[in-house]
């Protein structure tokens, strides 16, 4: 497909954090092939933002807001200033859950000039992969597996290192929830590789988020020696990410999050599929429990986590 030298490109992407980093190999190839381009956003800006904040898109809107909701009534017409904003796009990419095709047709009505879709909902194979799938229509084809990357300013990374090393010198970021119960390994484990972590020199920081409540009463309950992250958005998390010798969690999207910063990464994976959700990057280690249960990762032992951290080789 032959498009001029500046295209404008508008993608609607909802779903979680996971969701959305797994997305942003779209955004990179679509900024590398058309640099002069604009790339717009409708999402949701908490976790939208990381996009922003590396560079990947030139604006954000967001999904709640009332007028964007209408695009899931195709039986009402746009019109106005948001049909005028649709028409405005060379090319739109929908992630949107669209059973009915109610979002691709309004769009359609209102006069986009290319709708492309993806659906949200993944099967058996990378999703990453999967997601990159509707940029075929503009002749882009992955060279190689594509890997979730978040490049973030050198204001951010500093603001990021500050915090980091509040913990110490080498500081290592452990983040032991997820949007899951089911998806985290035992908390105590987490404690025992951060005595462990400590012990070869390394200075443990802990993060937790909205989702995990739970961990963070054990962790007060426990009364561990470890500092805690304060509360920060997701690029400042991302920037944290970036700053610290070593991540480990559970297959959440902080991790996806620390993964595509470059950071050595170590991710525990239990009732979900690797094959499926985790990042391709050199600088991962994935540890998967023998069967896809959350029994079977209650059972995981620390020493297997231990020794998927020291293969990373990194040092304090």
């Amino acid at each position: 497909m032959l498009m001029n030298s500046t295209p404008r490109f508008l993608i609607l992407r909802g779903g979680a954090i996971g969701d959305f980093v797994m997305t942003l190999p779209v955004f990179e190839a679509l900024r590398r092939r058309w640099p002069s381009g604009r790339i717009e956003l409708i999402g949701y800006p908490h976790i939208a933002s990381l996009a922003l904040a590396a560079g990947l898109v030139d604006r954000i809107r967001s999904l709640d807001e009332a007028q964007v909701a209408m695009l899931f009534v195709p039986e009402r017409p746009l019109r106005g200033p948001l049909a005028d904003y649709i028409r405005g796009f060379d090319v739109i990419l929908s992630y949107l859950y669209d059973p009915d095709d109610s979002v691709r047709t309004s769009l359609e009505r209102a006069g986009a000039r290319l709708v492309l879709t993806g659906s949200p909902r993944m099967s058996d194979q990378p999703a990453a992969r999967q997601l990159m799938k509707p940029l075929e229509t503009l002749a882009l084809y992955p060279e190689e597996e594509p890997v979730p990357r978040l490049v973030l300013p050198e204001i951010l990374r500093v603001r990021g290192r500050q915090l980091a090393c509040q913990a110490g010198s080498a500081p290592v970021l452990i983040h032991p929830g997820s949007g899951s119960p089911n998806k985290n390994w035992p908390f105590g484990c987490f404690l025992e590789i951060a005595d462990r972590l400590q012990g070869a020199g390394f200075n443990p920081l802990f993060s937790f988020g909205e989702a995990d409540d739970r961990e963070a009463a054990l962790y007060a309950t426990k009364k561990a020696p470890f500092p805690v992250l304060p509360p920060v958005d997701l690029p400042g998390l991302a920037a944290v990410c970036s700053a610290v010798r070593l991540y480990v969690g559970n297959d959440s999207g902080v991790t996806h999050i620390a993964a595509a910063t470059g950071t050595p990464t170590v991710v525990i994976f239990g009732p979900s599929d690797p094959q499926v959700w985790a990042s391709r990057a050199s600088t991962v280690r994935i540890v998967q429990t023998p069967v896809r249960t959350t029994e079977a990762l209650a059972h995981l032992s620390v020493e297997t986590v231990w020794e998927a951290i020291q293969s990373l080789k990194v040092q304090p």
